[in-house]
């Protein structure tokens, strides 16, 4: 129960999951390798790709690591393994040259960069954006359940995580850019020319979490008013 007296709707506990959660975890998390190893198939940037893994394993060693000792709810899990996918694909082209516009294309007979007018390879813009959609719901869920946080309290500091870790891996990449050669750290930051990149990156992973969040929050709260309609005479 929540603390509005309703039942939780979104990344429910672990110990409220069906009995076939654990089942639904291990398939996801094979899906996920799959992707992760297909996209290993005749790699085009090896070096830089690699690079962008080094993140990849550290995200889901960790992800192993607290499941293992606090379990997930899955809808939790999903959307961690979902992120971790976009972030895969994009390094297979090392962020820069996703070939989105090819498969645009192929699929619906149009080129986005044709539709929208862009210049540069947005789709660095996409995962950070997926990074405060996938992040943010579960850092709430995480603050409200495992640490009882009130429902205002937990939201504002989910949000806060997202923008704070998103700050601290763009000075990443700025070391990254100050240790490497000028053109290897052009391959792993991708800025394509855009001196405020970092900037939007981190706006865009902010705005991701407080939508995110907010849609946490109201489904949270919904069980909850419907619960106290249904009780009207």
């Amino acid at each position: 129960m929540d603390e509005h007296g309703g039942r939780v709707a979104l990344l429910e506990p672990a110990s409220r999951a069906a009995p076939s959660s654990s089942k639904a975890h291990r398939w996801t998390l094979a899906a996920f390798l799959m992707v992760l190893v297909a996209t290993w198939w005749r790699p085009i940037y090896p070096a830089e790709q690699a690079l962008h893994h080094s993140l990849t394993a550290l995200g889901l060693l960790a992800l192993l690591l607290v499941h293992r000792r606090r379990p997930l709810p899955y809808a939790s899990f999903l959307l961690i393994l979902i992120f971790l996918t976009l972030h895969t694909i994009a390094a297979r082209w090392i962020y820069s040259f996703v070939p989105y516009d090819d498969w645009t294309e192929h699929l619906f007979g149009f080129r986005t960069a044709d539709v929208f007018g862009w210049h540069r390879n947005h789709f660095d813009r996409l995962v950070h954006a997926s990074y405060g959609l996938c992040f943010g719901p579960v850092v709430f869920w995480a603050l409200r359940e495992w640490r009882g946080l009130r429902t205002r309290w937990a939201a504002l500091l989910a949000v806060d995580v997202v923008l704070s870790t998103s700050a601290l891996y763009e000075l990443f990449e700025w070391a990254i850019a100050m240790t490497l050669a000028p053109g290897a750290a052009e391959a792993y930051n991708g800025q394509q020319g855009d001196m405020w990149d970092a900037h939007k990156d981190m706006t865009f992973a902010t705005l991701g979490a407080i939508v995110g969040v907010a849609v946490a929050v109201a489904r949270r709260r919904r069980p909850a008013h419907a619960g106290r309609a249904g009780e009207r005479p």
